[in-house]
Order: C-alpha cells, then sequence, then structure tokens
C-alpha cells in the first residue's frame, strides 16, 4: 500500500479562488476591499521572504495591502504607537507583526496590543480564549491549515483517535482544542504529547489521524504510525544544502518509511506550508466582515 499524498498547495489554490470572489462581492456590495498591514522590523532574510510572500498574496486576491518596514532600532513606545495607529485606521482590518522582534522588544506585549478584532494570527489571549470555549472569530493560521487539509480530503474527524505530538502554542495546543470542539470538521477524541509524554511511539500508534509537530527531522517513523491512518507532518527542518546551495528539507515524519503504512500523508515540502498564508487571507477576509458587522452592514 502506497499512501494518497495530500497536497497543501492544491487545496491552498482552491480556497484562493474562493476568497477572490468573496473580496470581489465585498467590493460590489460595500465598495470595500479587506485592508491587511504586515509590519517588519530590521532586514531578517528569512522574515523578510514570509513578508514578501504575505504581501504578494494579498495582492494577488485584490486586498488593500500595506507594507510597514521599520529599523530594527525602533524602540517599543514606538512600535506600541504604530500598532495603535493602525488599530484606528478603518482601512485595515487586519494586522500582522512578523515576528522575531529585536532582543529590546517584548513580543507578547506588542502582539497583545493588537486589536483582537485585527489579529488575523489568532495570538492575542481574547482571540485564544474564544477558540477554546468554541466562539473563535479566527483561527491560527497553521492549524486553520491543518483542519482544512483533513476535512477538504474527505477525512472523517468524527469519533477519530487524533494524535498530536507537539504542544506548541502556535500548532499543537491550538488544533488539538480546535478538533475536540462539538463542530464540524472536529468532534474527535484527542491526545497531545510531548516531551515529557513516557512512550510517545505507543500513543502515535493508535491514532486514526496523526498530526507531528515535534520540530525535529524524521522523528516519527513507519513503526509508530497505525496502518492506514492520516499523517500530516507540520514540520520543516532544513538538514543540508545540495552542490547548488539548494536546502535539503525533511519533515518530522520519516517520509519514505510512512508512505508504505499510512492510508495518506501530506509531503515536506507541499503539504502544511502552503496553507498557512492562505488561512491568514481568509482571516483577512473574516475581519473585514467583522468590522461591517461592527457599523451595522
Amino acid at each position: 500500500m502506497t499512501a494518497r499524498l495530500i497536497k497543501g498547495a492544491e487545496v491552498a489554490k482552491e480556497i484562493r479562488e474562493e476568497l477572490k470572489v468573496a473580496v470581489q462581492r465585498l467590493r460590489e456590495a460595500h465598495g470595500v476591499a479587506p485592508g491587511l498591514v504586515t509590519v517588519l522590523v530590521g532586514s531578517n532574510p528569512a522574515s523578510e521572504s514570509y513578508v514578501r510572500a504575505k504581501q504578494q498574496a494579498a495582492h494577488d486576491l485584490g486586498f488593500y495591502s500595506v507594507q510597514d518596514n521599520q529599523p530594527d532600532s525602533i524602540s517599543e513606545d514606538q512600535l506600541l504607537a504604530l500598532i495603535d495607529r493602525y488599530n484606528r485606521d478603518e482601512r485595515i482590518h487586519g494586522i500582522l507583526v512578523q515576528l522575531p522582534l529585536p532582543k529590546h522588544v517584548n513580543e507578547t506585549k506588542i502582539l497583545y496590543a493588537i486589536d483582537p478584532d485585527k489579529d488575523v494570527d489568532a495570538f492575542h489571549p481574547v482571540n485564544v480564549g474564544k477558540l477554546v470555549i468554541g466562539q473563535a472569530d479566527y483561527l491560527p493560521c497553521t492549524p486553520a491549515g491543518i483542519q482544512e487539509l483533513i476535512v477538504r480530503s474527505g477525512v472523517e474527524t468524527a469519533g477519530a483517535e487524533v494524535v498530536v505530538i507537539g504542544r506548541s502554542n502556535i500548532v499543537g495546543k491550538p488544533i488539538a482544542n480546535m478538533l475536540l470542539q462539538k463542530a464540524k470538521g472536529a468532534n474527535a477524541t484527542v491526545t497531545v504529547c510531548h516531551t515529557r509524554t513516557k512512550d510517545i511511539a505507543a500513543h502515535a500508534r493508535r491514532a486514526d489521524i496523526l498530526i507531528v509537530a515535534a520540530g525535529t527531522a524524521e522523528y516519527v517513523k513507519g513503526d509508530m504510525i497505525k496502518p492506514g491512518a492520516v499523517v500530516v507532518d507540520v514540520g520543516v527542518n532544513e538538514v543540508g544544502r545540495t552542490a547548488e546551495g539548494k536546502r535539503i528539507l525533511k519533515g518530522d515524519v520519516a517520509f519514505n518509511e510512512a508512505l508504505e503504512v499510512a492510508g495518506a500523508i501530506t509531503p515536506v515540502p507541499g503539504g502544511v506550508g502552503p496553507m498557512t498564508i492562505t488561512m491568514l487571507m481568509k482571516n483577512t477576509v473574516r475581519a473585514c466582515n467583522v468590522h461591517l458587522r461592527g457599523k451595522g452592514v
């Protein structure tokens, strides 16, 4: 048996086509386009690349988009003032501050300063709390992408045994909370494993759906996977370079081994990765609608 590939690039393209329609409707019905600002502090090459990709996606979808580059010498108070200005700017519906920030800036303080209604990363404690109680306005982007991949691939989550390896605030905790909700695309029984879990392999082998965000290349081997299980590999690990200097990437799952055991699997690259920016765009469209509802439209 060879596992079916769940291709994130294809699902992301499908969702972006839906978002283009939604943006056109907002323009025609209300004369407004979703507005997204990405704030980049300093000149970290990886951050610059991520921000360019986000801005390109926003442009392609017809958003009103702003790229705000700030020097790494910006003070915490200056950055807070900048966020306050965007909080009050009615053209901006989503605010994203690219991490990491310089060491002299308190990241938590900055993220918490963003208006929860404009927090399209869904990192603000208000949005985290709403997620936990099943009333989320926005879902964190990578977990939302994971859920979309599972649902749009025709995988049944209701009653499924889900094992999540990793308990980060960005992936592990939110996807666990999302999948245990009493809702469509959820209703699963969820186990979260982490560095203090005594026998991760035993837990993993019970999973109908195995979500791996361990942060270690090829951490999950083929013998840790239940035959026929759906495997979602969130990891992206650079393990070397080719002679031409191209990055060699591995996921958190030993892909070739898993391919012979799993029923379906996301590849790395090309699996979860393409979904994250797409879900950011979806959150921004939703934020625009939240803004309009707040105005009684």
